[in-house]
């Protein structure tokens, strides 16, 4: 049988954190890895297909084990939608800077893998 243990969210080892998400942050990815509600956070992952960059998700949505188990790769954490695009903003003015591309699925995949920068 699996417990909640199972289900606790990737989390990428140097997160982003939008300014209003900054001061719970344990205190949330406490919540999140552990199924409790989170109500006005959003999370930005990895995406799941193959077209998109990023994705920005509502943290409403993990509640559910079988969402937070499939759960891709999470780069940033933001208070509000408003906070999340303007992480996104962020990641990929980063990416920009670092690469003169904006490869930002490529350049945060080889960050985690250790193959990158």
């Amino acid at each position: 049988m699996r417990t909640g243990k199972d289900y606790k969210l990737n989390w990428y080892k140097n997160l982003y954190v939008g300014n209003h998400a900054e001061k719970d942050v344990k205190k949330t990815i406490w919540r999140l890895d552990h199924g409790a509600g989170v109500v006005g956070y959003y999370l930005i992952t990895l995406p799941a297909g193959e077209k998109n960059q990023l994705e920005i998700i509502s943290s409403v949505y993990l509640k559910q084990k079988s969402l937070r188990r499939i759960c891709p790769v999470v780069v940033g954490i933001a208070k509000g939608y408003d906070e999340a695009l303007f992480l996104v903003q962020q990641i990929v003015s980063e990416v920009y800077e670092q690469t003169g591309t904006a490869g930002v699925r490529k350049y945060l995949e080889e960050r985690i893998s250790g193959t990158g920068k």
